[in-house]
């Protein structure tokens, strides 16, 4: 019985096929480069007391099914390609369907508006996952870019507790749970978080966001603090 030969382009690895396919347009691409950034990162989100993303890295369901939160994170250190990131702050916005693991994030980002345009460009491509290295993740991980754009930033640290303004678009404020040592706050020590190990559990004062659409209080809710030193790919 004659055989039908495969047509050449089907002879191929099926890593060659795939690859020879039309690129699209619409699909972000990563481009690893040199970057670094050290301190602090905190957030509140729609989950109740204590949110369990962290710990579970994002396998467990948040409390209501979804994840509804914003960022803030405060820039002590850090450079794009040479360019100084230190003393830059930056919020995000985030809406999550399911489990943080499972991706389909839609993210909104302000960037201090005291940034240079290198600088501006450079968080855009850590935060968005082009980057590389520890937030690569979000490179599977967000589906949506809501927006982008500069603001005026405020983030203020009293003791225990963290705040945020951007205008009217995101007003919170977070204060960390103490502990039977009143002066030593609760903490998650060793965690394997990619954002950082260590983990301070926070309840949400006042917390309002008003942007993309979304109206949310997250007064009550869950809040986390984490130092967080990143780097671009292959640092530690």
């Amino acid at each position: 019985m004659a055989t039908q030969e495969r047509p050449a382009a089907d002879r191929l690895p099926i890593s060659q096929r795939i690859d020879s396919r039309l690129p699209n347009p619409r699909r972000r691409r990563m481009s690893p480069t040199e970057w670094e950034i050290k301190g602090e990162l905190f957030m509140n989100c729609s989950c109740e007391v204590v949110c369990p993303c962290g710990i579970s890295l994002g396998q467990h369901p948040p409390t209501y099914g979804y994840c509804q939160t914003w960022f803030a994170m405060q820039i002590d250190e850090g450079h794009f390609e040479g360019e100084r990131l230190d003393g830059l702050n930056v919020a995000l916005l985030i809406d999550i369907p399911g489990r943080m693991a499972e991706g389909n994030w839609k993210v909104a980002a302000y960037v201090d508006e005291a940034a240079s345009e290198k600088a501006y460009s450079g968080l855009l491509k850590i935060l968005s996952g082009a980057a590389g290295g520890n937030t690569g993740v979000f490179h599977f991980l967000v589906s949506e870019i809501l927006g982008a754009e500069r603001e005026k930033v405020i983030i203020e640290k009293d003791g225990r507790r963290r705040r945020i303004i951007v205008g009217r678009k995101i007003q919170g404020e977070i204060e960390m749970i103490p502990g039977k040592d009143p002066d030593t706050p609760v903490s998650m020590e060793n965690t394997q978080y990619w954002m950082g190990p260590t983990i301070y559990p926070a309840i949400g004062l006042k917390s309002k966001v008003r942007d993309y659409g979304r109206v949310w209080d997250f007064e009550g809710k869950s809040g986390d603090i984490i130092p967080i030193h990143w780097t671009g790919p292959g640092r530690t």
